[in-house]
């Protein structure tokens, strides 16, 4: 039978041993382990030494490429404003796979340039009550919105809005005209 003496004296017989484990000191040196010498040769990331990688004068040569960062980012801020429109199928909020490059340029673009903000409308064709388009257009811009959020764009660089039907792209009362209103425009704000 395990009492309680006989618990707390098996637990302070298992701290005595753990405290003299850490207390012992051992010297490597004398064991011959392997020490770093701060003098040794240093080894470039191609896997040689620097002496195998230095030029003449004994410089060690990198091979790594530099990479001029203003140059990217200035090339993805002009490449993703060139198409500002998402259109969608007819009482839908689902984004196509075709404007799925668009979205990732304007991610791009807002992910290099953190202070700038973009406004996304979300419209709809005349069928339907004002109520449901407001609410259809709402949801495609926020549809637009949540992509570009997943592609690292901070929430606090767009906002939402919806004109439902309020702002026809085009007035005809026709499949084309009504395929042309049903979109969401990414504007800077």
């Amino acid at each position: 039978m395990i009492t309680r003496h006989s618990m707390a004296a098996l637990a302070l017989a298992a701290a005595a041993a753990l405290l003299s484990a850490c207390g012992s000191t051992t010297d490597l040196t004398d064991k011959g382990a392997p020490v770093e010498s701060r003098k040794a040769t240093p080894v470039t990331p191609g896997g040689g030494t620097a002496a195998s990688g230095a030029n003449a004068s004994g410089t060690p040569q990198s091979r790594v490429a530099t990479v001029d960062l203003a140059k990217n980012t200035a090339a993805t801020m002009t490449a993703a404003p060139s198409q500002r429109i998402v259109y969608f199928d007819f009482d839908s909020f689902v984004i196509k796979d075709e404007f799925k490059p668009v979205l990732e340029g304007h991610a791009k673009a807002l992910v290099a340039a953190r202070s700038k903000k973009l406004t996304i409308e979300g419209h709809t064709d005349e069928r339907g009550g004002s109520e449901y388009n407001l609410a259809l257009g709402q949801k495609r811009a926020e549809a637009v919105a949540k992509s570009l959020e997943l592609l690292g764009v901070n929430d606090n660089q767009v906002e939402a809005v919806s004109f439902g039907k309020e702002r026809p792209a085009d007035n005809g009362h026709d499949e084309a005209a009504w395929a042309k209103n049903r979109r969401a425009e990414l504007k800077d704000r």
